[in-house]
């Protein structure tokens, strides 16, 4: 493992230099990757397992068309590849569970079965095992349990990975049964396409998740976004204008200067008034929204976000209502105005 100082703190590191793909090989060269759900994680890591060599199968529903249909058109052949959840649980030594967390709750008493003596339950979040009170989750003692946690979206987990990139993930172990569950993790971490690995357990992991997901890199950001192109509006800003200040100057040149060296380059790259001006009311603006997140924080960690989550997905209707509010999120002026931005931008400079 590679010793990295983040800011005075040593964490240690896994990259693809100590365990190179030929190592990962070697630990899962007997192995069947039985790859559960078809929805957000498990075309990205199945796929990238998959062109990387490694024995995967997938298991789906398959009253779940839309699910059982994409891994059809993604290659993967019904009585070959591609069975039902049970039948692949039976044939999997390392079960990937990557159903929502929802589903995960529903389907435990088929999958839970197949879970014998010297298999492998793996996740890519620690919901279900951390509440496993509200969820019912609860492995058998003589099997391993272990996580890879892709710090991504399934669509960046693939993207990154054609691009040759990989994507950052967290791992941990949190039963070992056979002696061998870290190496079998950190092989499956290199097989999915992981630039580099670290060590959480997964409280941690679930805790962090639901917090950033709810606060800076979803929630918060949405509503801060939208919060800004208000009040210019109500100013008498054009929707153009408002979006473009809001968003489209962050998406498509701040971020990307953050993301290259960091914000204090971003900062110093940017006019001595935008600076000035960001330094100025940076504080003010961690001050009015730190006790928002110390009530997300509390939130998540009583176990009253797990609940909600899990009472509204769980619903007959909850499709239909989710729709309902992506719709109202679509079409709201902001967003409307994104979409026409974004049908300027020029696809060819050279054109």
């Amino acid at each position: 493992m590679a010793k990295i100082d983040f800011g005075g703190t040593i964490e240690n590191i896994v990259t693809r230099e100590e365990f190179p793909m030929s190592k990962a090989k070697e630990v899962l060269k007997n192995e069947v990757i039985a790859v559960i759900g078809y929805g957000v994680q498990g075309p990205a890591q199945s796929l990238n397992m998959r062109d990387n060599g490694f024995n995967v199968i997938v298991g789906q529903r398959s009253e779940t068309k839309d699910g059982w249909n994409r891994a059809v058109k993604d290659g993967w052949i019904p009585g070959k590849t591609l069975f039902s959840v049970e039948e692949a649980a039976q044939k999997g030594t390392i079960i990937q569970y990557l159903v929502s967390d929802s589903a995960q709750r529903a389907i435990w008493p088929k999958v839970k079965p197949y879970l014998t003596k010297g298999k492998a339950l793996y996740f890519s979040h620690g919901f279900s095992i951390t509440y496993k009170d509200q969820t019912g989750v609860v492995p058998p003692p003589d099997i391993d349990v272990i996580m890879v946690a892709p710090k991504g979206s399934g669509t960046s987990v693939r993207r990154n990975y054609l691009a040759g990139s990989g994507i950052n993930s967290s791992y941990a172990v949190f039963q070992d049964a056979t002696g061998k569950a870290t190496e079998r993790t950190l092989a499956v971490g290199i097989a999915i396409g992981s630039g580099y690995l670290f060590p959480t357990t997964f409280k941690q992991e679930v805790y962090s998740d639901l917090t950033g997901e709810r606060g800076v890199l979803m929630g918060a950001l949405a509503g801060i976004m939208s919060a800004q192109y208000e009040t210019l509006r109500e100013h008498g800003h054009t929707p153009s204008e408002a979006f473009n200040e809001t968003v489209e100057e962050l998406t498509q040149s701040l971020i990307r200067l953050v993301d290259e060296n960091g914000m204090d380059w971003m900062y110093a790259n940017c006019s001595t008034t935008a600076q000035r001006g960001a330094l100025d009311w940076l504080p003010k603006f961690k001050a009015a929204v730190a006790p928002v997140f110390k009530q997300l924080y509390e939130s998540v960690a009583s176990g009253a976000e797990t609940k909600r989550v899990l009472d509204s997905t769980s619903g007959p209707d909850y499709r239909d209502s989710l729709n309902k509010e992506l719709k109202k999120m679509r079409d709201s002026e902001m967003w409307a105005a994104g979409a026409a931005v974004r049908s300027l931008r020029p696809q060819n400079w050279k054109n």
